[in-house]
């Protein structure tokens, strides 16, 4: 299999549940924009991946220089995720082997470890379908009834969150989504493109502060877990708090 470690990071989102001025991953978090922080913890565990930046082809917030990767490219993000991820994979079409591995991960989740990132890729390289971070669930899980009701409880064990990274072979992952979009498939991560083609993708347990950014409380959490992080791993990308984003 390839060395080469392809990152797909969707970025063209407009954020709408956050009711701010501008896109979740441009709001300061620690005194920078949210995806200057998603990068540079991408960047500190896979100096030498090659990034594909999926963002709005109207964006007007993105300056390069928040992205530290020596091979980039930014490509035209879609209306929803798997738009944006398919349109990275055609543009590596030609670049990307078969066998290369691509890491998915949200622009929205800039507080995923390092070690988990390195973790993930471990897993990957020793498994023919995929992988994924993931997280079990702890909570008492409710299925309501429409109205606002509790209909029944859900028994959590066997349930997990989907968080991201996910990751698998570049020409897996076309075809996933290719086949996806063929037959109407709703895919809401890369895991249920791969799953709808009967493969089941491993678990890889995440921690549990691998946040994603969705609504305005979510950003002073991040800025909390970024600062813990920190704290417990003096090698963790350090904040630079009073930077201007």
């Amino acid at each position: 299999m390839s060395d080469t470690l392809w990152l797909v990071v969707p970025a063209a989102g407009r954020g709408r549940r956050m009711g701010a001025e501008r896109p979740k991953q441009y709001l300061t978090l620690a005194g920078r924009p949210v995806m200057a922080h998603t990068l540079a913890r991408l960047h500190q565990a896979f100096p030498t991946a090659r990034l594909c930046l999926c963002l709005d082809p109207d964006d007007r917030f993105f300056d390069p220089a928040w992205v530290p990767f020596t091979h980039w490219q930014r490509v035209s993000g879609g209306a929803e995720r798997a738009d944006s991820v398919g349109g990275a994979l055609d543009a590596l079409a030609g670049e990307a082997g078969v066998e290369d591995l691509v890491l998915v991960h949200d622009v929205a989740r800039p507080c995923v470890t390092v070690e988990d990132l390195q973790r993930l890729v471990m897993a990957l390289r020793q498994d023919a379908v995929g992988a994924l971070l993931a997280a079990p669930a702890a909570d008492t899980m409710k299925r309501d009834d429409g109205n606002g009701r509790v209909a029944c409880t859900e028994p959590r064990q066997g349930l997990w969150h989907a968080l991201t990274p996910q990751g698998f072979r570049y020409g897996l992952l076309c075809r996933a989504l290719a086949a996806a979009r063929h037959d109407g498939v709703a895919v809401t991560d890369e895991a249920s493109a791969i799953e709808a083609l009967g493969m089941a993708p491993r678990l890889v347990a995440g921690r549990r502060d691998n946040v994603k950014i969705t609504h305005p409380e979510d950003l002073a959490l991040a800025e909390r877990v970024l600062a813990a992080q920190q704290a417990e791993n003096p090698l963790t990308t350090p904040l630079l708090h009073g930077e201007n984003g």
